[in-house]
């Protein structure tokens, strides 16, 4: 379902202000990028799932 590389929306926005994170990498965790401030964090499967809101496109 989610692959490296896309572009998801969240429910709630990063502290920069920013919605959009790019897909890093995916597994039991994912590691996945803000597009504003491109901090990069690491999140389980489980909170991930639970807090996508949408997926905005899937760029490779």
């Amino acid at each position: 379902m989610y692959q490296e590389g896309m572009i998801v929306s969240m429910k709630k926005p990063h502290p920069c202000g920013g919605y959009t994170w790019k897909i890093l990498r995916v597994g039991a965790d994912f590691r996945i990028e803000c597009t504003t401030c491109k901090r990069s964090i690491m999140i389980s499967r489980e909170n991930f799932t639970k807090r996508v809101k949408k997926i905005m496109s899937e760029e490779e």
